[in-house]
């Protein structure tokens, strides 16, 4: 009996060994202890650079000159460069013509009125439209003479005389006390006033009296004269 059962024992199979327990990672303090050499190989990134004082400053002085109104005319003038008033000026001079059209057509409805004043065989009708070409010929710078559009413009504080608007653009580069706008201004009052007269003579007067014509041919004479005179201050003001 004791000989098969110490066979049976014989082949049982062995028992099986403990599983191994499982490998620790190495921690970082035990890593940097256990190799120095290797910690010390790997150089911590250096600490950024406050900026440099001399390129900040030179940063912000840009900044601030970015952000100023650009100084145009002293620019130009340094580098010799004409500058925004010699430009203005120079346009001026250019569209010189198209500012003096105004005052050559009331010459030449004055003209007109004038030939009907020559004519022997003037009519009523003649008298009508020397009256109209009179009061077209005033642009609107003298009060009696609008119509109630205009008047009602001119209450409001509308600038309504072309003669004004004219001169006003022609010596908008000039200060007030400058000779040649002084001169405009004295030339601008004497023609409408010269106009304000002129419309009172022909409300005044009888076509039909030779008199009362020369009258009127003088006072379109003056008018005219007048017109040339403020012309001429108008062009010494652009600078033509």
């Amino acid at each position: 009996m004791n000989g098969p059962m110490c066979a049976i024992h014989s082949l049982a199979a062995p028992a099986r060994p403990p599983a191994p327990a499982p490998a620790r990672q190495p921690s970082w303090r035990s890593a940097k202890a256990a190799a120095p050499h290797l910690v010390s190989s790997r150089p911590e990134p250096p600490p950024p650079t406050p900026p440099n004082l001399t390129s900040r400053r030179a940063a912000l002085l840009a900044l601030i000159l970015a952000a100023s109104p650009a100084r145009p005319a002293a620019a130009a003038f340094s580098l010799g460069i004409p500058g925004p008033k010699e430009l203005l000026r120079e346009q001026k001079k250019k569209s010189a013509s198209f500012l003096l059209a105004p005052i050559a057509a009331s010459r030449d409805t004055l003209l007109k009125a004038q030939a009907l004043l020559a004519s022997p065989n003037a009519s009523a009708e003649d008298a009508e439209e020397v009256r109209g070409r009179i009061g077209a010929a005033g642009r609107d710078c003298v009060p009696r003479q609008r119509n109630s559009l205009v008047a009602f413009q001119s209450r409001t504080g509308v600038e309504v005389c072309t003669f004004s608007l004219i001169l006003k653009n022609a010596a908008s580069l000039l200060a007030d006390k400058d000779p040649l706008k002084v001169e405009a201004d004295t030339r601008l009052g004497e023609l409408i006033q010269s106009f304000s007269d002129l419309g009172t003579l022909v409300d005044n007067s009888n076509f039909e009296l030779t008199g009362d014509r020369e009258k009127m041919k003088d006072g379109l004479l003056s008018t005219i004269s007048a017109l040339d005179k403020f012309e001429q201050s108008v062009k010494d003001c652009i600078g033509v």
